[in-house]
This record gives C-alpha cells, sequence and structure tokens, in this order.
C-alpha cells in the first residue's frame, strides 16, 4: 500500500488487464477446429479494446501469448502468430487514429526478427498517443520477466551502478517490463478458470480478481461491464482494515 492509498469506496479502475482463455473451448462446443475459437477470439479483443475506451478504462493489459504457449502444436502457435500479425498489420491505423498507445510486454531476445521488428514498429507508430493504452502481453510470463529483472539488477550491482544493499520493491518494479506503467486494479479471466496462469505476479499483488465463465470469444461489451461493476462492489484495503480500530476497547 503506497503513501497515497487508504482503504475506502473502490472507484472506476484505471487499469484493467485481462487473461483471455476460453477458445478452444468454444470452438469445440460449437464442433469448430480450434483456429475458429481463435479468430474469434480475435475478433472479442478488438471489441474489449473499443468498449474499454468507451468504459474510460486507461489502460488495458491483454494477456495474448505465454511463454509457456510455445510447447503448443507446432500449427497452432503458427496460426497464432499469424493472427498477431494480421492484427498489427490491419489494426494498428485504426488504433494510432484513436489516439491509442500500443505497449508490449514480455521477453523479445528470442523472437523472430519479423515479430520483433512488427512488436517495435507498433510501439514506435504510436509512442507519444495519450487518450488510451493498450498493453499486449506476448510471450509473456511473470516468472521470466522477474528473473529478466533481477539479471539486470545483477548487472547493474555488478558494474557498481548500484550498491545491491539498496535495492528494495521500487528498484526491482524499475527493471519489469512495465516500469512505465501503474499496477493493474483488476484483473479479469474468463473461461470459468480460476487461477492467474503467471500472469502479473508482482504487479498484481493488491488486484482485485474477476473470474468470469464467459468464454473468451463471448467476451462482450455486457460482460465487461457487469465486471467493472463486480469491481465496484468491492472495498480496497491494502492490508489495512476497514474501520479504525478501538484500541481502548481492544485493551478492555
Amino acid at each position: 500500500m503506497s503513501a497515497g492509498q487508504r482503504p475506502g469506496p473502490t472507484a472506476h479502475p484505471g487499469h484493467v488487464a485481462i487473461i483471455m482463455d476460453g477458445n478452444g473451448r468454444w470452438a469445440q462446443m460449437r464442433g469448430l477446429p480450434r483456429q475458429e475459437g481463435h479468430r474469434r477470439g480475435l475478433e472479442a479483443l478488438r471489441s474489449a479494446v473499443r468498449n474499454a475506451g468507451e468504459l474510460g478504462v486507461r489502460i488495458l493489459t491483454l494477456y495474448s501469448f505465454s511463454t509457456e504457449n510455445w510447447r503448443r502444436p507446432a500449427t497452432e502457435v503458427s496460426f497464432l502468430l499469424g493472427l498477431l500479425k494480421r492484427f498489427v498489420e490491419k489494426d494498428l491505423s485504426e488504433l494510432h487514429a484513436a489516439g491509442v498507445r500500443v505497449r508490449i510486454i514480455g521477453g523479445r531476445d528470442d523472437l523472430t526478427p519479423d515479430i520483433r521488428r512488427l512488436v517495435e514498429h507498433a510501439e514506435t507508430v504510436t509512442r507519444d498517443n495519450t487518450r488510451m493504452t493498450l498493453v499486449i502481453a506476448f510471450n509473456y510470463g511473470a516468472r521470466d520477466e522477474i528473473v529478466r529483472a533481477t539479471r539486470k539488477l545483477a548487472r547493474d550491482a555488478a558494474a557498481g551502478r548500484i550498491d545491491a544493499a539498496t535495492i528494495d520493491e521500487a528498484t526491482l518494479a524499475s527493471r519489469l517490463d512495465t516500469a512505465d506503467l501503474p499496477d493493474p486494479e483488476l484483473v479479469i479471466r474468463t473461461s470459468g478458470e480460476t487461477r492467474i496462469s503467471n500472469f502479473l505476479l508482482w504487479q498484481a499483488a493488491y488486484a482485485e480478481f474477476v473470474f468470469t465463465p464467459v468464454l473468451w470469444p463471448d467476451f462482450n461489451r455486457a460482460a465487461f461491464e457487469e465486471a467493472l461493476a463486480e469491481y465496484g462492489r468491492r472495498e480496497r484495503r491494502f492490508g489495512a482494515l476497514s474501520e479504525p480500530i478501538d484500541r481502548a476497547a481492544g485493551a478492555a
């Protein structure tokens, strides 16, 4: 809990993060190939970005491809990478015109040159936009992120740029992929699963979580609004109490 945070009624979240889950099950339930589920999931992603902007969300972070997703069949991985390329190529100009800044978080060293160029191009073109920030977690895993941040700190300490004894939470956070972003207030996971799957482990320490049974391709504006409404019913205490302790009564 930072110095400026106090327990109290929960305001509208400025930063929402979503674990987009359920594409495969959506397709399976309809007797369709998994690729169709991913294709429909991309449409849901586009819808979520539009809805987030209209609903006043300033930062939307979407978990699009994890470090563990490389273990999927090669044909599915290739299809997912193709969807990413098509999304950037088709939607970037529209996002830019709408004032959306695009940020990509995740490891980049092992990306192919064409994917890395695509990522860098999307960030460069939109870097001065201020209406909304769309964060795409691609080739992302929170443990991997923390390991990479730790290596940066180790290199800085070995080079004498920092004193290891002074490393604190803020120092580590400044080496994370999200160093220039506030932590999410709300994390949504679709499809009914109730785990966070190595997503924003550090940043979501005090986030509110909403687990919805809605499969990602069906996550529409109504589902988004319901998740925001559920967040609004929460009281964020950040480890404190909602009411002051009556010390005199407690001592009695």
